[in-house]
């Protein structure tokens, strides 16, 4: 062969490579989106990557504002939104109001991230069987979209939910949140939906993407007195992000923040660590047990520094 013809023949081979690396870009960035919205098919070999962030919940004393700069002076940056504050004036105000329009939510996305903080989740607010439960949660479906926010969490009534009535309702909802690009993610709360494998029933019987589970093994413990850790073998696979929360019962019945419970968060983690999908973790409670709550901000963050810290040594271990 010829010097011409073997540089012919490799530059019409890199051609080719190139022209199909071309044509698989618009699979690459679709595959992308999905993984971000938590939709992409799970990945057993590929580490999941989980989001760390810390719930805005554990300052509700305190101004919203003062809870956005102690989570970001925390190290962290992913926030979940909920639920309400006690602000400067002394009264309580809603993160972002049920009926609030899209454009509000937004707003407080856009100064989340000027702090350095992508908001990942957000509180419904309401039970699905109450009776206005479709209107609210597509409200809140669509404040998140405009927030560029992944996820909207639900749960039911401790004292028991209308199963059915649920399946019903996701039914609907489901194609809704994945047009805006949204997920409806459904934790435990006691009553018959107070485990993961009760919650898993019901997300399989809807069979929607745009509706999956968030796992709070804090609840789980709590509410039914159930070990989380056989519980999340039940549900593992339809598992899209965390409330976190450890328990103990011993020396008092209290929930508290990670690793300062009965909870293995090694053991519990181990199940979805390796999915290949994009994970919220939200740390919702982060109080010590025993010891009073800070009553001054700063005791908040170091609270939610000392959660954010643990989670990350159990990760880099259970992914080492």
């Amino acid at each position: 062969m010829s010097t011409y013809e073997g540089t012919t023949s490799a530059l019409l081979h890199r051609r080719a490579i190139l022209k199909a690396a071309v044509a698989s870009l618009p699979a690459m960035a679709c595959r992308d989106l999905s993984a971000q919205a938590g939709t992409a098919p799970a990945d057993a070999k590929k580490p999941t990557h989980f989001q760390i962030a810390c719930m805005t919940l554990p300052y509700s004393q305190f101004p919203l504002e003062r809870a956005l700069t102690g989570i970001r002076s925390a190290g962290y940056s992913y926030v979940s939104w909920g639920t309400t504050h006690r602000e400067q004036d002394g009264k309580e105000v809603p993160v972002i109001a049920p009926d609030a329009p899209p454009a509000k939510a937004k707003e407080l996305a856009v100064r989340c991230r000027d702090l350095g903080l992508v908001p990942l989740m957000m509180f419904s607010g309401i039970y699905p069987e109450a009776r206005n439960a479709i209107e609210v949660l597509t409200s809140r479906i669509r404040q998140a979209s405009a927030a560029g926010m992944p996820q909207v969490l639900t749960f039911g009534h401790t004292e028991g939910s209308d199963r059915s009535l649920w399946t019903e309702r996701f039914k609907k909802l489901g194609p809704i949140a994945r047009d805006q690009g949204v997920m409806i993610v459904v934790k435990q709360h006691g009553g018959n939906t107070g485990t993961g494998a009760a919650c898993a029933e019901i997300v399989r019987e809807v069979a929607d993407e745009g509706v999956k589970v968030n796992y709070d093994a804090g609840n789980v413990m709590d509410y039914l007195d159930v070990d989380p850790i056989s519980d999340i073998q039940k549900c593992a696979e339809e598992i899209r992000s965390f409330c976190i929360k450890d328990h103990r019962n011993f020396p008092s019945d209290q929930d508290c923040g990670p690793g300062l419970g009965e909870i293995d968060h090694y053991k519990l983690l181990h199940a979805v660590a390796f999915t290949g999908l994009k994970m919220p973790l939200c740390c919702e409670n982060i109080s010590a047990p025993v010891i009073p709550r800070p009553t001054d901000p700063q005791g908040v963050d170091a609270l939610a520094r000392r959660a954010r810290e643990f989670l990350e040594i159990v990760i880099q271990g259970l992914q080492a």
